[in-house]
C-alpha cells in the first residue's frame, strides 16, 4: 500500500480544480454579478452553494461509496442507473459541456485578436479538440501533465486576474436589474446550475480515483480521503474565483451596462483596466481552463462509454472529440439556450441522488426509497423544464407555478422532501425497519 506525498495530494487538489473550472465558471458569475447590482453578495451566496456546495458535497458521497456513477446509482435499478448515467454523460460531455469550453475559449481568448468568424472557429476547434484528444489518450498521466504543470500556470494568471478585479474595480456598483429584484440568494442558487458542476462532479469522480490508483494507491479508505482532500482544495479555489469575479461583474456597470453576456463582461473590464496585456492574460486564463476541464470531461465521458459498450477507450474519445467539434461549431448563443431547460430537468435528479446517496445508511431498503424520490424528482425537473422551453401545458404551467418556489423553477423541491420523508417512514415502519430500531 502506497500513501501519496503532501506535493501529490497538492497537485492531486490542483488537478481537481482545473477539472472543474471551466467555461461556465468563468462566463457566468461575471454577468450574474453584473445584474445582481448591490445584492451581489446574496446572489453569490446562492451560487456558491450550486457552483461550490454541491460538487464538494457529490465527492463527499463518491469518497464515501468508493466508486463513481455506478455505485451512485446502484440501488435504482441496472436499467434506470444507465438511463440516468448515459443522460448525465452526454449531457456534461458531447452534447453540451465539452463543445462549450472549445466556444468559450475561443470567443475570449480568440476573437478579440483574430475577429469572431466561422472559418477561424472552426480552424481554432479543430486545434482545440486535438490538443485534449492527445491529453486524454493516456488518463493515467493527468496527475502529471494537468495537476503538475498546467494548473500552476492557470493558478497564477487567475490570481492575476482575480487580484485586479478587487485592486482595481471599473466602477460604483449599481442597482440590481429587475431578476434579482426579489430573491437574489434564489437566482444566484438557480444560475450555479449553469455552471455544469454538480453533474461534473458525477463524472470526475472516476477520474480523480482513477488518477489516485495510478500513483500505486490501493487502500480504499486512502483513496476515499484524498478524493475528499482533493474536493476540498478544488472548493476554496473555486469559491474565491467566483467571488473575485462576482465583484467584478458588479463593478462594471459604467463599462458593460449592455453586455449580453459574461464574455463581454470580463472582455470589457480587461480592456478598460488592463488594456492590451489585460487581454492576453485573459487568453491565457480562458483557454487554459477551458483546455483542462475539456480533457477531464472526455476522459471521465470515454471510461464511461468504454465501459458500457464494446468499444475501445480509444474509439470512444476519438468519436466523442469530433461529435463536440462538430457541436461546437454551431455557436454559444445556440448551446446555452438550449442547455437551460435540459439542466433544469436534470438539476433535481441530480440533487436528489446526492441526498439519497448521503443518507443511505439511515435505511433498510434503500432502493424503495431512492427509486421513490428519484421518479418524484424526474417528473417534476421534466415538467419545470419544460417549461423553461415553453413547450409546457399552460394549465400545468400554472398549477406548478402555484407550488412553493414553483416560479423559480423549483417547483420539485416540496414534492420530492414530501416523498423523502413518506418512504423513510415506510422503511421504518416495515417489519426490517422495527427490528433495526428494537
Amino acid at each position: 500500500m502506497n500513501a501519496l506525498k503532501s506535493q501529490d495530494i497538492l497537485a492531486l487538489g490542483f488537478m481537481t480544480f482545473a477539472l472543474f473550472l471551466g467555461a461556465g465558471n468563468i462566463i457566468f458569475p461575471p454577468a450574474a454579478g453584473l445584474a445582481a447590482g448591490t445584492h451581489v453578495w446574496s446572489a453569490a451566496a446562492g451560487f456558491l452553494l450550486t457552483a461550490v456546495g454541491l460538487p464538494l458535497l457529490t465527492l463527499l458521497a463518491i469518497a464515501r461509496v468508493g466508486g463513481g456513477m455506478a455505485e451512485l446509482t446502484a440501488p435504482l435499478g441496472r436499467i434506470a442507473a444507465i438511463v440516468f448515467g448515459v443522460a448525465v454523460y452526454l449531457t456534461i460531455g458531447p452534447l453540451f459541456a465539452t463543445p462549450r469550453t472549445a466556444v468559450v475559449s475561443f470567443e475570449m481568448g480568440v476573437a478579440p485578436f483574430v475577429g469572431n468568424s466561422a472559418v477561424a472557429l472552426a480552424l481554432y476547434t479543430a486545434i482545440f479538440f486535438a490538443s485534449v484528444l492527445w491529453l486524454s489518450l493516456r488518463p493515467g498521466e493527468l496527475l502529471d501533465r494537468v495537476g503538475k504543470f498546467i494548473t500552476p500556470i492557470l493558478l497564477l494568471s487567475l490570481v492575476l486576474l482575480g487580484g485586479a478585479a478587487v485592486l482595481f474595480p471599473a466602477g460604483e456598483i449599481a442597482a440590481p436589474k429587475a431578476e434579482y429584484l426579489q430573491a437574489p440568494a434564489i437566482k444566484g442558487f438557480l444560475e450555479g446550475y449553469l455552471t455544469m458542476d454538480t453533474l461534473g462532479a458525477l463524472v470526475f469522480g472516476i477520474v480523480i480515483t482513477t488518477a489516485i490508483r495510478d500513483r500505486g494507491v490501493s487502500n480504499e479508505q486512502l483513496i476515499s480521503r484524498y478524493t475528499v482532500y482533493a474536493g476540498v482544495i478544488a472548493a476554496i479555489g473555486l469559491a474565491l474565483v467566483y467571488v473575485a469575479f462576482f465583484y467584478l461583474g458588479a463593478a462594471s456597470q459604467s463599462i458593460a451596462a449592455d453586455a449580453p453576456n459574461g464574455v463581454a463582461v470580463l472582455t470589457a473590464y480587461v480592456q478598460h483596466v488592463l488594456g492590451t496585456p489585460g487581454l492576453v492574460l485573459l487568453a491565457c486564463v480562458i483557454i487554459l481552463a477551458c483546455l483542462t476541464t475539456a480533457v477531464g470531461l472526455l476522459t471521465a465521458c470515454g471510461e464511461y462509454f468504454a465501459a458500457l459498450l464494446p468499444v475501445s477507450y480509444r474509439t470512444v474519445i476519438i468519436s466523442l472529440a469530433v461529435f463536440s467539434f462538430l457541436v461546437a461549431n454551431q455557436g454559444l448563443t445556440q448551446l446555452i439556450s438550449v442547455s437551460i431547460p435540459v439542466l433544469v430537468g436534470l438539476y433535481p435528479l441530480a440533487i436528489a441522488l446526492l441526498v439519497l446517496n448521503l443518507l443511505k445508511p439511515v435505511w433498510q431498503n434503500p432502493a424503495l426509497v431512492f427509486r421513490a424520490v428519484m421518479l418524484t424528482a424526474l417528473v417534476f425537473g421534466v415538467c419545470d423544464g419544460l417549461a423553461v422551453a415553453g413547450l409546457l401545458d399552460e394549465q400545468l404551467k400554472q398549477w406548478l407555478m402555484q407550488l412553493p418556489l414553483g416560479a423559480d423553477s423549483l417547483g420539485w423541491l416540496l414534492p420530492v422532501c414530501v416523498v423523502l420523508v413518506a418512504v423513510t417512514l415506510i422503511d421504518r415502519l416495515s417489519p426490517a425497519g422495527r427490528v433495526a430500531n428494537a
